[in-house]
């Protein structure tokens, strides 16, 4: 259940690491539902038949993307997905993730629509990001801050260290966060607090001890 991270304990990346492999361990989809909750939280707040940005980068937060993008398209919401660098060694959820976006109809641009969207979904760079950004990533995050579109960031705003809060580079400004399992250090901390917008958590069905 979707809650306000307010009431949810920051967590190092680390512990939400362990966290995450517990999960997966016990066999939990935690892939698909992340995704499937961030697009019922995106839909929940869109007129229907909108048209929706999802950001895809190169990780597993790219995979969580393009499962929110998969379930938004059969909610009769119309997706352009971006994915600025192909990524060959992305992780297999993500790759099934991809997989199955294809599979439903759905296609891949390497670049933004010209047409400002009704939304975003920013899927580039989860809680593993430690290295500044440089293009085409930042071109991409300067269009998407110049639209003024609700963001939604999975799990934190693109371009922000999760433990330490750095600013690397220009980060993505987000509307809503949505971290999954527990919130990060970041979304806390006076240096990064203004780009995550309003925070949420959804703990994916894990037993997460507050």
């Amino acid at each position: 259940m979707i809650k306000s991270a307010n009431l949810v304990t920051a967590l190092p990346t680390a512990t939400i690491r362990i966290l995450e492999q517990q999960g997966l361990e016990q066999g939990l989809p935690l892939m698909q539902r992340a995704g499937t909750c961030a697009a019922k939280f995106l839909h929940d707040r869109l007129k229907s038949s909108s048209h929706i940005v999802v950001l895809v980068g190169p990780g597993n937060n790219g995979g969580d993307a393009l499962v929110a993008a998969t379930e938004l398209q059969r909610l009769g919401h119309t997706l352009t997905v971006v994915m600025p660098e192909a990524a060959p060694n992305a992780p297999s959820d993500a790759k099934q993730a991809l997989m199955q976006w294809l599979v439903t109809g759905g296609t891949v641009v390497a670049h933004l629509p010209s047409d400002q969207p009704a939304a975003v979904i920013d899927g580039l760079f989860g809680i593993g990001l430690s290295r500044a950004l440089d293009k085409p990533w930042t071109n991409v995050i300067a269009t998407i801050n110049a639209w003024h579109s609700p963001v939604l960031a999975l799990d934190i705003p693109s371009g922000i260290e999760a433990d330490t809060g750095r600013v690397l580079g220009s980060p993505i400004q987000a509307t809503w966060t949505l971290s999954f399992i527990t919130p990060s250090l970041a979304s806390g901390l006076e240096t990064s607090r203004k780009f995550f917008g309003e925070r949420f958590v959804e703990d994916l069905g894990l037993d997460v001890k507050q």
